[in-house]
């Protein structure tokens, strides 16, 4: 009776212990692919380019969201709260691969131009950034927890001069984008 009475104690035991290890490994986000033909901004409805500007986060119940801004997906966080997202994701400017929020580096600079004027940038790592800075000769360096005390202000100059008037108001978004586009092959 003492050893079955063990054997029912160490199974017990390696069935706690796998569970543990299976909530430690929590569950995997990964980010999507943008599809442009139906990938709409959560916050501002306006399409979201494969482009650097890009960003989505999942939440733990298995929501995707994507953005055409980062300040977008700010400004979702604000109204939504951040404890039940899963993972957040930002695309690198030079290469478009996604990295997770927390990781990456931003430059930010009014003057930048974004899909909605809040001018940061992403970057995979700090010298990226800082190479940017240096070609541009704009922009400070910026990580994620700076950006959590970041006042996020639209630029409404360069929304202005891109046709565009804000989260408020109607229209498919693509004047902003082709200044964008244009803004990029024109080596930013």
């Amino acid at each position: 009776m003492n050893k079955s009475l063990n054997r029912r104690w160490t199974f017990l035991m390696v069935l706690m212990f796998g569970m543990v290890l299976l909530t430690a490994c929590g569950t995997k986000y990964a980010a999507l692919p943008i599809n442009e033909d139906v990938d709409i901004c959560a916050i501002c409805k306006m399409q979201v380019k494969d482009d650097a500007y890009a960003t989505q986060l999942t939440t733990k119940d298995g929501q995707n969201y994507k953005f055409d801004d980062i300040g977008c997906m700010n400004q979702w966080k604000t109204e939504n709260g951040t404890d039940n997202i899963g993972m957040d994701y930002v695309r690198d400017y030079n290469d478009k691969e996604w990295i997770e929020y927390s990781k990456a580096t931003y430059v930010y600079d009014a003057s930048l131009r974004t899909p909605m004027a809040y001018g940061i940038l992403n970057f995979k790592d700090k010298p990226s950034a800082e190479a940017f800075i240096a070609e541009q000769g704009v922009g400070t360096i910026m990580t994620a927890e700076d950006l959590a005390s970041h006042d996020w202000k639209q630029n409404t100059e360069n929304m202005d001069m891109m046709g565009e008037h804000g989260h408020g108001e109607e229209g498919d978004g693509n004047e902003m984008h082709q200044e964008g586009e244009m803004k990029e092959e024109s080596g930013h």
